[in-house]
């Protein structure tokens, strides 16, 4: 995740994680954190070498304080790596909720909380306690009050749209303020009269409405509540006149004739859209679908209460838009890998994500350990390439003419692949060297210019260039998304065009830099160039310093 700070410093909108409940009970992930008396004891250093040496005997801490920490680091980074209006949801149950939420709190603030969803998952519950527990959480954290959820598309047997007019379906609503609270007293702007005029209603019996007194609009109407006591409206000035203009699609209010006569003011509501509820009640949601979807994808046993796609799709929905990323730290069995390919193969959207799994050694007494998966993160990479292949071969099934092509299986594939990167010792290490103080002053420099020596030497005979590449994009703030095209103008060092849709650069990563290439870029300064420092002489490092200044890096 700090690796990642560089590159997508809040440039995420959605953040999933589902970490480990601190149960003792999951067998994939390390899910125990508390320590016996003692451990806790030495390590808050209340004994030392078995004595007693503070008076503060509370053990409370020990079942919680390692998980918390373990948490705390991730989320501060989580909140860098949130755009201002990006939303973290994090899965969790009774046995830390009430701890991760002033966690949170102090993360991203008490204001910047949306809510902690209740979500049913467990069909039967878990019968062996007390009371048969069926549910689980989700809490919702906004990284700043610009963040705000999308809303849900209605289905249509849900619609309560059943009128119609030239523009579009529609209800109608009451632009009068029900809040028994509210009114003229504490709600100035919103009392307001309203004309009508009552000469032109059109063919659902609706008559035009102005702010405005005129001798067509002379009928006046002002909020009062049922008992004739003075309420108001639910809009202010500007939002009526926005939805009253007759020459745009913003025809939303009118007003209606009601049955003693008098006239009341109506918003012709057409919102196909609803608000999530804070109680998530659907069978797709719970973890036994979660096992059934990953059964259809070829496996048996390899996970421990994986999590439903639909619960993950319906996050991310509520949060990201067009080529919007998404991330989750604590990746495990894929769930939010397959999400984001599911959604993608049904809109446009071409969401990004970025899943992160620990190389954490599967239990030896688990089914995946015993079908060759050594690590979890094994597990996240096969589950995800399944997806791919699933995708792929609906695809063709569906419609098998548009693979006849080429250029039509590109563009059906397109998006369908992912990239897989392993945490690495630096190809640049610091620098370890120490003078010796029984050595000479000059002892010591040869002693440096041979450890420099040797050190670059491996550098050379010993990099992973892919590797190599990679990290110093990385560093350069470059996405893992990148790609690499070889410029064949240059026929002495292979320099390759890198860009991850936002950055790009040429990189050469030749021990030697020719001068062909050094004359080259002299009088080509509008382009970046990155190459390793040890191909430049000091001459060369100075000739492309002065000519492309910013443009140009040495590593």
């Amino acid at each position: 995740m700090k690796l990642l700070s560089n590159s997508y410093r809040e440039q995420v909108k959605c953040i999933y994680i589902d970490p480990p409940y601190n149960t003792g009970n999951d067998f994939v992930y390390s899910d125990k954190f508390n320590q016996d008396k003692k451990e806790y004891w030495e390590d808050a250093e209340m004994t030392e070498n078995g004595f007693k040496i503070d008076s503060n005997t509370e053990t409370d801490g020990r079942f919680h304080s390692n998980w918390l920490n373990m948490m705390y680091s991730r989320l501060l980074i989580a909140r860098q790596l949130l755009s201002e209006d990006g939303v973290i949801f994090i899965s969790l149950d009774d046995n830390e909720i009430h701890h991760l939420r002033k966690l949170c709190d102090e993360v991203f603030g008490e204001d910047n909380f949306y809510s902690q969803i209740i979500v049913r998952a467990n069909s039967r519950g878990q019968t062996y306690n007390q009371i048969a527990k069926t549910h689980e959480y989700i809490l919702v954290y906004t990284k700043s009050i610009d963040g705000d959820l999308l809303e849900l598309e209605k289905n249509g047997e849900k619609s309560d749209l059943n009128l119609v007019d030239d523009i579009s379906n529609y209800n109608i609503r009451e632009l009068r303020n029900r809040n028994p609270k509210f009114g003229k007293h504490n709600r100035p702007n919103l009392f307001y009269p309203i004309y009508v005029d009552t000469s032109s209603a059109d063919k659902d019996g609706f008559y035009p409405v102005s702010l405005k007194k005129t001798e067509a609009y002379s009928a006046k109407i002002e909020p009062f509540n049922s008992k004739g006591i003075e309420s108001c409206w639910r809009w202010g000035t500007s939002k009526f006149n926005d939805n009253v203009n007759e020459n745009t699609l913003l025809s939303n209010v009118m007003a209606k004739q009601k049955g003693d006569g008098s006239y009341g003011v109506y918003e012709k509501y057409r919102k196909t859209t609803y608000k999530p509820k804070s109680i998530w009640n659907d069978n797709s949601f719970l973890t036994e679908t979660g096992t059934v979807q990953v059964k259809e994808l070829g496996f048996a046993g390899e996970f421990d209460f994986p999590k439903p796609v639909e619960l993950i799709k319906r996050c991310i929905e509520l949060t990201v838009e067009k080529n919007d990323i998404v991330l989750d730290f604590f990746a495990g069995s894929g769930t939010t890998g397959q999400s984001v390919f599911e959604i993608n193969n049904t809109s446009n959207k071409a969401v990004k994500f970025i899943t992160i799994q620990l190389p954490e050694s599967c239990n030896v007494n688990s089914t995946a350990y015993k079908k060759g998966y050594k690590k979890i993160s094994d597990i996240t990479i096969e589950r995800n390439k399944r997806v791919v292949e699933k995708i792929i071969k609906e695809k063709k099934e569906a419609t098998p003419d548009l693979f006849s092509k080429k250029e039509s299986e590109q563009e059906q594939l397109k998006g369908l692949g992912f990239k897989v990167f392993k945490l690495q010792k630096s190809n640049f290490p610091r620098v370890e060297f120490a003078p010796d103080p029984e050595k000479t002053e000059q002892e010591n420099i040869d002693l440096l210019k041979k450890y420099i020596k040797e050190k670059e030497a491996q550098l050379v005979s010993a990099f992973n260039k892919e590797e190599l590449i990679t990290e110093i994009l990385i560093k350069n703030g470059f996405k893992l998304n990148y790609t690499l095209t070889k410029q064949e103008e240059f026929k002495k060092n292979e320099i390759m065009f890198v860009t991850d849709g936002d950055k790009e650069t040429l990189i050469c990563l030749d021990v030697i830099i020719v001068d062909e290439t050094i004359e080259h870029f002299k009088t080509h300064t509008d382009q970046k160039l990155i190459v390793l420092e040890r191909a430049l002489d000091t001459t060369k490092k100075w000739n492309l310093k002065h000519a492309m200044g910013d443009k140009f890096k040495a590593f």
